[in-house]
């Protein structure tokens, strides 16, 4: 029985999935959106997002840290260097998974795993709406009398 056991091992060997998060990781970082398997992606989530924290300080512990998780000193280079200063002020949630149907041969559910500060269309949009003027606030104004009164008055003087 599997209870409490929140690990899903994807099928394969413990030293299996860990090759896998490595080189899914280093992917990750240097290409900034992959595509996997959705089952795949939520993994790599949870192993990607302590890497990320653990590069706003770039220490030589942290980068030693983050080279014993990925094995990849380019992933690490790239890391410490573009990604940690674009989610610098970010409190976590450093990746976005969204699904994109599913897989022609086996119907496997297919999705793509991005860093969130690097999307050019989300941020561009956020930034040009902080940017841009407010719309003016319009209201349908009710029909402005006529001179009905005006031209009641003007009658009844005469």
């Amino acid at each position: 029985m599997r209870h409490g056991d929140k690990v899903n091992n994807l099928g394969r060997t413990t030293s299996h999935r860990h090759a896998l998060m490595r080189n899914l990781a280093a992917a990750l970082f240097t290409h900034k959106r992959i595509f996997t398997t959705l089952a795949k992606a939520k993994a790599l989530r949870g192993f990607v997002e302590p890497l990320i924290t653990k590069s706003k300080t770039d220490s030589t512990h942290s980068r030693r840290q983050a080279f014993s998780s990925l094995n990849d000193k380019e992933a690490v280079k790239e890391l410490f260097g573009v990604i940690s200063g674009k989610v610098g002020e970010r409190p976590g949630g450093y990746t976005r998974v969204i699904k994109t149907g599913f897989r022609a041969g086996d119907a496997a559910e297919m999705a793509m795993i991005e860093l969130v500060d690097f999307n050019e269309i989300y941020t561009q949009n956020k930034n040009t709406a902080k940017s841009a003027e407010p719309k003016k606030k319009t209201r349908r104004a009710t029909k402005k009398k006529t001179d009905k009164p005006a031209a009641d008055e003007a009658a009844a003087a005469e």
